[in-house]
């Protein structure tokens, strides 16, 4: 029986589940797998101006021992274009994807083609991006930026989107609602899988109805960032 850390997201569920995969598709997981883990992205520097960087290592604490994380911060402060690259110096994104949604196509193309830029890539490779009509996307990519239709049309084909192993709900402020059925979806999907992790960011956000939205089940952490005060909070139970 291979490890489940060797092989993709997806496929290491579809074991835990009792499905039995045949040998040729194992050894097709164990070599995506560790091609994604080889694959070299720049997640460190290009953030030293940003009033964010200063709690790098505190937003990536939070992310390795929370499952669900909000990052508060005033427009420009860094949150868009670095998040992703925090959760990849935490060692997420090479077993399935880190998601970024973005509420609108235009945006969803140009924060892609800044964190490629950022960490060094072509844009469609390990940064890519989906919208509607448009994936540039590949079996490599490590980051995904989608607009929130994306994400939601996802869950026709693979409710518990074991594309993605960190997903990020950038503008949650706006409270559309796709990003109000997403957030509602994403707390259920917590009592599914325990290996998610989401991050919620906003330029302003009611951090104590985040917590009792997502922090009163059990086994479930909820960490608050705030750019004035580096100190994380904490709502709820650690993990597991």
């Amino acid at each position: 029986m291979p490890r489940a850390d060797d092989l993709m997201l997806r496929d290491a569920h579809a074991l835990a589940t009792g499905k039995r995969l045949n040998q040729n598709h194992l050894d097709n997981s164990r070599a995506l797998r560790a091609a994604r883990e080889a694959l070299a992205l720049t997640h460190e520097g290009g953030d030293a101006d940003l009033p964010i960087a200063e709690h790098r290592e505190a937003i990536m604490g939070a992310l390795q021992s929370h499952r669900v994380i909000v990052v508060s911060g005033e427009t420009g402060s860094g949150k868009t274009t670095q998040l992703p690259r925090y959760a990849l110096a935490a060692g997420f994104g090479r077993r399935a994807m880190i998601g970024h949604t973005q509420p609108r196509r235009i945006a969803a193309r140009a924060v892609a083609s800044r964190i490629a830029d950022l960490c060094g890539v072509t844009l469609g490779e390990g940064v890519g991006y989906a919208v509607r009509f448009d994936d540039r996307s590949a079996p490599n990519t490590l980051v995904r930026v989608v607009t929130d239709g994306i994400l939601l049309n996802a869950l026709q084909r693979d409710p518990l989107l074991l594309d993605y192993e960190v997903i990020i709900v950038d503008e949650a402020h706006e409270r559309s609602l796709n990003i109000d059925f997403l957030l509602g979806y994403l707390k259920r999907l917590l009592d599914k899988r325990d290996d998610l992790r989401i991050i919620i960011t906003s330029a302003t956000i009611d951090h104590e109805r985040f917590a009792a939205h997502f922090g009163d089940t059990r086994h479930r952490g909820f960490g608050s960032w705030l750019p004035r005060n580096p100190a994380l909070r904490r709502y709820g139970g650690r993990n597991r």
